[in-house]
């Protein structure tokens, strides 16, 4: 038999539950809006490889990404970031794009060079496009900032990273939406025998990049999603974001590791939810 409640009882209910729901939702934007933006993980990863040269053992390199820096993400929430890499003490750097929101619109692009300028890393700083980087003939910007900055700005090529007789390499390839990525170019003077690195903003080219001799391929460009839900995943991926969208894979025959860093700012929306920035450190391993 049902319990039949007074019309007192059903008023103090509704009250009561919609109360709840609205001091839910309050909270659950709070903490989206103002917390887990701030919550910063790094996130810590053996890199091992037969093609690893004894001298890179222990190398330690660090991987940050799409910080946005614009209306949600300030110079000092940058200069907090390259403090905390510094801190880490790594012997390579690698910036995987998007360093802006709207680089034409943002007027402190020049103090942005300072910053990154101190990024510490005796073994080099890389960095490559991003679409955002590119996005509203942002491209001379981005570019004049990152060489200023002492980062090596690779688009479709690569760089052999020396350390006592041994090298790795580092490939760069340009955006996969705004730019012009050119495979073949970026792969032209590769030896396959070489340990080798492929920086490539959008993660969901892998699958190609895997069959051209990379061993690790870096990326961001996802967010993670940045609001996920639980047993659920990402609300929404951007494009060639969508099949990988955070963490560790393994790609095609192979065996290619791919590895999709959240990034550190946002765009759209300022909210992030189950997708905490993310700060990147991998250590390599024969």
């Amino acid at each position: 038999m049902s319990k039949k409640y007074s019309r007192r009882q059903f008023l103090k209910r509704t009250f009561t539950t919609t109360l709840i729901v609205a001091l839910t939702s309050s909270f659950g934007y709070v903490y989206a809006r103002y917390i887990e933006p701030k919550q910063i993980q790094i996130s810590q990863h053996t890199i091992s490889h037969s093609l690893i040269p004894k001298d890179f053992n222990n190398v330690k390199i660090v991987q940050f990404s799409d910080t946005h820096v614009g209306h949600y993400f300030d110079l000092e929430q940058l200069e907090k970031i390259i403090n905390t890499i510094n801190e880490l003490r790594p012997d390579i750097v690698f910036f995987t794009g998007d360093l802006m929101d709207e680089p034409n619109k943002y007027a402190a692009a020049n103090h942005l060079i300072p910053i990154l300028l101190n990024v510490k890393a005796p073994l080099g700083k890389y960095a490559i496009y991003g679409n955002h980087d590119h996005g509203g003939y942002g491209s001379d910007i981005y570019k004049s900032i990152m060489l200023q900055s002492e980062f090596n700005l690779l688009m479709n090529n690569s760089m052999e990273i020396l350390k006592g007789n041994s090298k790795i390499i580092v490939a760069g390839l340009d955006d996969a939406m705004l730019g012009r990525p050119d495979l073949q170019a970026t792969f032209d003077k590769i030896d396959s025998s070489t340990y080798t690195i492929l920086l490539a903003h959008e993660p969901d080219i892998a699958p190609k990049i895997s069959e051209l001799g990379a061993h690790l391929q870096l990326s961001g460009h996802s967010h993670g999603g940045q609001i996920q839900l639980p047993f659920y995943g990402p609300l929404i991926t951007p494009p060639l974001g969508s099949n990988y969208y955070e963490g560790s894979y393994t790609i095609g025959d192979s065996k290619m590791t791919l590895y999709v860093n959240r990034g550190l700012g946002t765009t759209r929306l300022p909210l992030r939810f189950l997708s905490k920035p993310e700060i990147s450190v991998f250590t390599l391993q024969q």
